[in-house]
């Protein structure tokens, strides 16, 4: 599991399209580090009460602010500006392209603090900047394995080289089912509870398949059979037969691997000519979402055994 720092300039570079924003002074501040993945009104600052003053965070002047600033007479204006940039504060952003004014922008630039300007409204631009600091601060890491999305569950495919992978990819993929990822699978943890499966902006699109080379899925099976991300759900691990000593046949006891610290379903699936491999993660994935619905086939089944069985005695 890794976290990298999420400093200002990472955070421009990144929403600078999204959030529509425009740097207009303290481009020296930039390496600044943003530590809390939200964002913050300073009105109460910008009024005297520095008590409680979140300043690990982005901070947002919309228009209760700027108009507050406007009221006060310029000497008072600079002593308030002097409090707020005693904080260190990551960075400044301006909601509805209001304009900070020169005593503002004088200051930002000695205390060499960052300051933005963007059209959006003050509210939108904190929920999208609220999401996508959240999604930056997200751990994340790599899983080896290919992933597939089947009927809304996301599938981990993992096994050694040559066990078949590729080949109960592409199977899934004429039935119709969507690729995620092929061999390396980046993984985010979203909102401390989802797993986020992706693939990397490079091999986007493509997988290898042994004895042809790389092939591009999408212009092969058209825009349907691809997918950008997908909560992972279910990992299915590819073992050759003799490998696999103890087989489950039952299905009660379920079993879990560990992604980023979250337990995620795991199925081993034996391996042997004749199985059709990609038939069998198809109803594994079938069978993963019933039991996230409430359906558990070895259970019903076993409970409708223990009630015969206590009938019978009865008899």
């Amino acid at each position: 599991m890794q976290r990298d720092e999420v400093t200002v300039e990472r955070f421009y570079t990144g929403q600078a399209g999204p959030l529509e924003l425009k740097l207009v002074a303290g481009a020296s501040g930039l390496k600044r580090i943003i530590r809390e993945p939200t964002v913050n009104r300073p009105g109460l600052v910008l009024t005297g009460f520095t008590r409680y003053f979140a300043n690990k965070r982005v901070q947002v002047i919309g228009n209760a602010e700027a108009y507050y600033l406007k009221s006060l007479p310029p000497e008072e204006r600079e002593r308030r500006y002097a409090t707020l940039f005693e904080y260190k504060v990551p960075c400044l952003v301006f909601s509805r392209d209001l304009h900070p004014d020169k005593l503002f922008l004088k200051a930002a630039e000695d205390a060499n603090v960052p300051i933005f300007k963007c059209p959006l409204i003050t509210m939108k631009f904190i929920n999208l900047a609220t999401l996508a600091l959240e999604f930056m601060f997200a751990p994340y890491g790599t899983e080896i394995g290919s992933m597939i999305d089947i009927l809304g569950v996301g599938v981990i495919i993992r096994g050694e080289s040559g066990i078949g992978k590729s080949e109960s990819v592409l199977a899934l993929i004429e039935r119709g089912y969507s690729l995620v990822s092929d061999d390396v699978t980046k993984v985010t943890l979203v909102d401390g509870k989802t797993v986020l499966g992706t693939s990397g902006e490079v091999t986007r699109n493509h997988m290898e398949v042994r004895g042809i080379g790389i092939i591009n899925v999408a212009a092969m099976f058209g825009v349907k059979s691809i997918r950008s991300e997908k909560s992972v759900d279910l990992v299915v691990t590819l073992k050759a037969w003799n490998e696999v000593v103890d087989v489950d046949r039952v299905g009660m006891d379920d079993e879990y691997v560990k992604i980023l610290g979250m337990d995620i379903p795991h199925i081993t699936i034996p391996v042997r000519p004749g199985r059709d491999l990609a038939r069998l993660i198809e109803v594994a994935a079938f069978q993963t979402k019933l039991k996230a619905s409430g359906h558990n086939s070895a259970k019903e089944l076993n409970d409708r055994l223990i009630a015969r069985m206590g009938a019978a005695k009865k008899i």
